[in-house]
């Protein structure tokens, strides 16, 4: 079977309640990190992996996302006649990295309901998911590393991180194949570790965690899962869970099973309050046009604040 990857799907139908209420009229995906939406850096990370098709799954009021990759001719000309050919290139960028489809998600039942509605622009061909909320440094260079592993191996392939034990119950969780993984091969120099996965658990009380390696948002399935999401069960919060989907696919080796990819680097929940600020405060501090600035900002601000928290020396 031919294993290449060239299609993308961003799951981008979220309300992004966690924001409100900043996002009751903007998408969560269309907020700044920095000078960039949040989506457009898991665009370019999906273009950086060699993923130029790209289908956003979206929901209602997502119509900002078709807007910002779109051109727009009127904000061109303005910028071309005042000679800001820097800001030009910017606003053009976003228009030509990929080929963006969008389609409509309907109902909100779930990750496993939005990867199946791209069956059909995805076709008999394995493909990408990458969720619209993370961000992950250098994250072009681990959906490589994913799609080599898949190339390799035939496997479906998800990214996962250690976590702390305290936040497994947020997650997607597997149960790695200790004996099975030391005969994962893998493409690169071995720098990735790999694990091939006989279970997987959504959201599992610590207890019962199987491990603390939680998937991260990044996927690279077999075309096999349309037909596995059909006959997968409403789960846990009544939605059509992605995990269950992949549970069955590790356990079936006609189906290729699913291999883990363990990623050690920054990743930011962009639909986490911290993580989001954390996003902006990192990107900033080494953009370059305001990264020094930032940078003595953040210095200079310390060093008030540790006056504010040191004990009044008048006690000591």
């Amino acid at each position: 079977m031919n294993f290449d990857v060239t299609k993308a799907v961003i799951p981008a139908a979220g309300l992004g309640t966690r924001f409100l209420p900043a996002t009751k009229a903007i998408p969560k995906e269309m907020l700044p990190v920095v000078d960039r939406p949040a989506i457009q850096y898991v665009v370019e990370e999906a273009v950086h992996a060699g993923l130029d098709d790209i289908l956003m799954v979206t929901g209602r009021n997502k119509t900002p996302l078709e807007n910002h990759f779109d051109r727009v001719p009127a904000l061109e000309a303005a910028l071309k006649n005042r000679g800001d050919d820097k800001r030009l290139r910017a606003v053009r960028q976003a228009s030509e990295l990929a080929d963006v489809h969008y389609l409509r998600q309907g109902s909100p039942l779930g990750l496993g309901h939005a990867v199946l509605r791209a069956e059909q622009h995805v076709g008999g061909k394995s493909f990408a998911v990458l969720l619209g909320d993370d961000i992950i440094e250098n994250g072009g260079e681990l959906m490589k590393a994913m799609i080599d592993v898949h190339r390799e191996t035939g496997a479906s392939v998800v990214a996962v991180q250690k976590v702390p034990e305290e936040q497994v119950s947020s997650y997607g969780v597997i149960s790695p194949d200790a004996e099975r993984s030391q005969k994962v091969p893998l493409a690169d120099d071995g720098s990735w570790q790999a694990l091939w996965v006989n279970g997987l658990v959504e959201k599992p009380r610590l207890k019962e965690a199987p491990s603390n390696l939680a998937i991260i948002g990044r996927y690279v399935l077999r075309s096999e899962v349309f037909q596995v999401l059909h006959e997968t069960d409403p789960g846990r919060g009544g939605e059509i869970q992605l995990t269950d989907a992949l549970q069955t696919m590790a356990t079936r080796p006609d189906l290729g099973g699913v291999v883990a990819l363990v990623f050690s680097g920054r990743r930011f929940d962009t639909g986490n309050k911290l993580d989001y600020l954390k996003a902006n405060i990192e990107f900033a501090m080494v953009h370059p046009e305001i990264g020094s600035q930032v940078r003595e900002w953040i210095r200079e601000y310390s060093l008030q604040m540790d006056k504010l928290t040191d004990p009044d020396p008048l006690l000591n």
